[in-house]
């Protein structure tokens, strides 16, 4: 598995709300200024779906990422299975007035594991930059 993480000083209620509703992942939920998510969707319970729109910003490229929890505990833990059949596992850890976010996930075969490792923690980066905004 390949593993990104971030550390983010907010309470683990906004955190888990930020990273969870819909209205919220659009916002933060690509790796660079020139992409956005223009819809997101989640179930978030075992067995429920998710599915988030990501597009180039000029139109040239989009994909839906999706799949299907294996697990949820509330505010410390996020399992899914993405309809590749690839496994992800997050785990969100408090620590004094910081909540810590690790994410690991099974590569692909089409791309370098470095490349990938870099995208998804430019994506967790966006993410702490969201919530530092918000």
């Amino acid at each position: 598995m390949i593993t990104v993480q971030t550390t983010i000083q907010a309470s683990p209620d906004k955190i888990w709300n930020l990273w969870t509703l819909p209205e919220h992942i659009t916002k933060w939920c690509f790796a660079s200024d020139d992409w956005y998510a223009p819809k997101a969707e989640n179930d978030l319970r075992e067995g429920g779906k998710f599915s988030t729109t990501m597009a180039a910003k000029d139109g040239s490229m989009s994909f839906d990422f999706g799949g299907i929890y294996s697990a949820v505990e509330n505010q410390k833990l996020i399992e899914y299975v993405m309809d590749d059949g690839r496994k992800v596992i997050i785990v969100f850890e408090g620590q004094g007035e910081n909540v810590v976010i690790t994410e690991s996930f099974d590569p692909e075969s089409t791309h370098p594991e470095e490349m990938q490792q870099l995208g998804w923690q430019a994506i967790l980066n966006n993410f702490k930059k969201y919530v530092e905004n918000n």
